[in-house]
């Protein structure tokens, strides 16, 4: 039986989790299906594409009033790799794939990963127009599938599987290794609460550097790792820090590549979301036997069992994060079973591996 051919779709400029997904997702399926990738070329992942074997291919998307163009470049690299189904993942690609589609000769199928919540109702004609011409939409959590069966009518709803996004294996640093990491990130005789993601507001670092000043212990320092959304947030952030008094406990390390030795290093990783969909950042931090606390809201809370895989406080709460991460700070041992317990549930239902030949035998049926 011949392959089918696959094109990969991520159009959006930034570069996080959904995007490194996208990335993931193509290389994990190569083997076995004929992968071709397509993104922004102004964006953030060709980094990811070069000087490898991996095909791919650049279209600019620099907004809506060029989509038209951007979807006959579209159609036109479905038709020259005889695409059988575009997955997508951003959703402001949606129009571009859906006008691809019916550009097209080869009119392939569309899968979508909904990584975004949905809040409202998809019953206009602009909408409904959209979801027709979608196959499946792959939700990366219950709660996101029952929003699309709320808000999408059943008429123009396409097949819903629930598939979670997963952690690929990583290298764990011995003894020697994680000590000098440490000492380069300023962590030595420190509990090292870490964060990753997009610098921004949503993502609550503001709330990790207030609950640092409710904590006495001044061994307790924050290391945020990622790239600044919006230019001089970040130094808004340190003079938050510089009010309250800690702007010595709070460290601003920039983007990494590959944070998974960064969150070996940690002793817990903080996820403060206002509202997370699903929250890969933990799973990430989980497989590296770290401790995590997420916000108990969105996507969060089915991946972390409060007390038993990590620790959830109230959203938003700056108090509550502050005392979820004394007790930690307070307590090795429940740090350490609490991070062992982790890293076996992301092994049991969150593997990348586990998760790849799922969306594998998924498209195949489309």
């Amino acid at each position: 039986m011949s392959k089918k051919n696959l094109l990969e779709l991520c159009l959006s400029p930034d570069l996080g989790g959904l995007e490194l997904y996208m990335v993931r997702a193509a290389k994990a399926l190569d083997e076995k299906m004929n992968v071709f990738s397509v993104i922004n070329a102004n964006g953030k992942l060709e980094q990811y594409y070069e000087n490898s074997s991996y095909r791919y291919a650049l279209i600019e998307k620099k907004s809506n009033i060029f989509m038209l163009g951007a979807a006959r470049k579209l159609a036109k690299i479905i038709d020259d790799n005889n695409i059988d189904i575009v997955h997508l993942h951003w959703t402001k690609d949606i129009p571009i794939a859906v006008l691809a589609k019916l550009l097209s000769k080869q009119k392939p199928k569309l899968a979508q990963t909904r990584n975004m919540t949905m809040t409202r109702f998809k019953d206009d004609f602009y909408h409904r127009f959209l979801y027709k011409n979608i196959d499946l939409m792959l939700p990366v959590t219950y709660q996101v599938a029952e929003q699309i069966k709320e808000f999408v009518p059943e008429d123009i709803r396409p097949k819903v599987e629930v598939l979670y996004m997963g952690s690929d294996k990583v290298e764990l640093l011995n003894d020697e290794a994680m000590a000098q990491l440490r000492n380069e990130l300023q962590m030595q005789d420190t509990f090292a609460v870490g964060m990753v993601g997009r610098i921004n507001e949503a993502k609550g670092q503001h709330l990790l550097i207030k609950a640092l000043a409710q904590l006495a212990n001044e061994k307790i320092q924050a290391y945020f790792v990622g790239h600044e959304m919006k230019e001089g947030y970040v130094d808004m952030l340190k003079v938050l820090a510089k009010e309250l008094g800690v702007e010595n406990r709070v460290h601003f390390l920039g983007f990494m590549k590959n944070p998974h030795h960064f969150y070996q290093a940690c002793d817990a990783v903080v996820l403060a979301s206002k509202r997370e969909t699903f929250g890969l950042v933990l799973i990430e931090a989980m497989q590296v036997e770290t401790t995590v606390i997420g916000s108990n809201s969105g996507g969060v809370v089915e991946i972390i069992d409060d007390k038993e895989s990590g620790l959830l406080f109230e959203m938003g709460s700056v108090d509550s994060l502050a005392d979820k991460i004394m007790v930690l700070a307070d307590d090795s041992g429940f740090n350490q079973k609490l991070a062992v317990s982790g890293a076996q549930k992301v092994a049991e239902r969150f593997s990348s591996d586990k998760q790849f030949v799922k969306l594998m035998g998924i498209l195949k049926t489309i």
